[in-house]
């Protein structure tokens, strides 16, 4: 049975990195809450920028720097709202996938010395478990013809391409390093191949 997706709530939405209309979806694949921060008009729109952005409640709602997902949430929405229109969409897919639980025990891994790909093998997952497939499903829900990526992973590109989405081209989104960040940053860049200059500290 194919996946079904449903628009339930559209609300005005101020915030510190401007107005947006925030999208609540209900879904049958996985009956999380996904969302979609959507500026402007995007229905039939080309070269539409989007984050999707997977759950960080550490980094998002704590502002933890021993990642940057809070930082590239900030500065995408800050960039989409520059431009006056773009999509963030929020997936509820927490520590790459694994769940905030399995998260906060590879940070104590880390802690012990292994970087972030290693502490998720060794808690028996893959390096990266998330899916986009409910993020191709919004964008085909708001009409978008085709999307610049705000990201810095290329397998997220490779992800959504093949999920039928017509990607043109890439945004950066880099945050500056900081000494609890810099180890993750840096595995990124070499195990994950995260498209990276080499971090920089603040």
């Amino acid at each position: 049975m194919k996946p079904q997706l449903e628009d339930l709530v559209q609300t005005r939405l101020p915030t510190a990195n401007g107005e947006f209309v925030l999208h609540y979806y209900s879904n049958t694949l996985d009956d999380k809450e996904h969302m979609a921060l959507v500026k402007g008009e995007v229905a039939g729109r080309e070269n539409v920028p989007v984050r999707i952005h997977s759950e960080c409640f550490t980094g998002d709602v704590l502002g933890s720097r021993r990642c940057d997902c809070g930082e590239q949430l900030a500065m995408a929405m800050q960039l989409i709202n520059d431009l006056g229109y773009g999509v963030l969409i929020y997936l509820r897919q927490e520590g790459r996938g694994i769940g905030l639980l399995k998260k906060l025990q590879a940070y104590n891994l880390q802690d012990s010395g292994m970087d972030t790909v290693d502490a998720n093998l060794h808690l028996g997952y893959l390096a990266d478990e998330r899916e986009y497939n409910i993020a191709a499903l919004i964008l085909n829900d708001l009409k978008v013809k085709s999307v610049k990526m705000l990201t810095n992973n290329p397998d997220k590109i490779d992800a959504l391409e093949k999920l039928g989405i017509h990607v043109v081209g890439r945004i950066p989104v880099e945050s500056v390093a900081n000494d609890d960040n810099l180890g993750y940053l840096k595995t990124k860049a070499k195990k994950m191949a995260h498209m990276l200059f080499e971090p920089k500290k603040k």
